[in-house]
């Protein structure tokens, strides 16, 4: 069963290919911006769900079943959405607002069996809390080209590791993909893949 990723992220085909499983990709693009009034967590999970549905519409033509998997990752701070900062001024803002305090990484998690159209929802929650930052490991990190397309502007597995003082759940969520949460929702589809392969 061939499975689809509806992302363009390096981070969450890394996690995959380094799970030992098979995928291909098949980015989208979708408005994701927040709606008045919706929380973070019904945003990831509408944004999953739309980046599913999107590529499982171009790809019902498939002659083979197969799965699309669409996932969202944002930084929820006291409910308010850190997403991508685009630029460095941004990055540094939203640093001062992560540093010595608990923030929450969500991730909307779709997955749409195809032809049947089967579809399963899912969030995935982690908490991290953040070392104090002075104002100059924030320019010095705000400058480096790792924070600028992560969500809340920092990559767990990069430079920004040694601002984490602790997490709380899935690492692989703070990464952008939230591993065991996804094989368990592939299995329930009924995929299944020998460990080793």
């Amino acid at each position: 069963m061939r499975l689809i990723l509806a992302s363009a992220s390096a981070r969450r085909a890394e996690i995959l290919r380094a799970a030992g499983i098979p995928f291909e990709t098949m980015p989208t693009d979708i408005d994701e911006s927040r709606r008045p009034g919706e929380s973070v967590e019904d945003m990831v999970l509408r944004l999953a769900e739309t980046k599913a549905r999107t590529c499982a519409a171009r790809s019902n033509t498939l002659s083979e079943p197969a799965i699309v998997i669409g996932a969202d990752t944002v930084v929820d701070l006291d409910g308010e959405a850190l997403g991508k900062p685009g630029s460095a001024r941004v990055a540094a803002e939203m640093l001062r607002k992560l540093g010595g305090r608990t923030h929450r990484v969500l991730t909307g998690l779709a997955v749409i069996r195809l032809p049947d159209g089967e579809s399963r929802i899912e969030l995935e929650a982690t908490q991290v809390r953040f070392v104090p930052l002075s104002a100059e490991e924030i320019a010095r990190y705000a400058e480096t080209d790792e924070p600028l397309d992560k969500a809340g502007a920092y990559a767990i597995q990069g430079i920004a590791g040694r601002f984490v003082e602790r997490i709380e759940g899935c690492y692989f969520n703070v990464v952008g993909l939230p591993l065991a949460r996804l094989y368990s929702m592939l299995k329930q589809m009924g995929w299944e893949r020998s460990a080793n392969k």
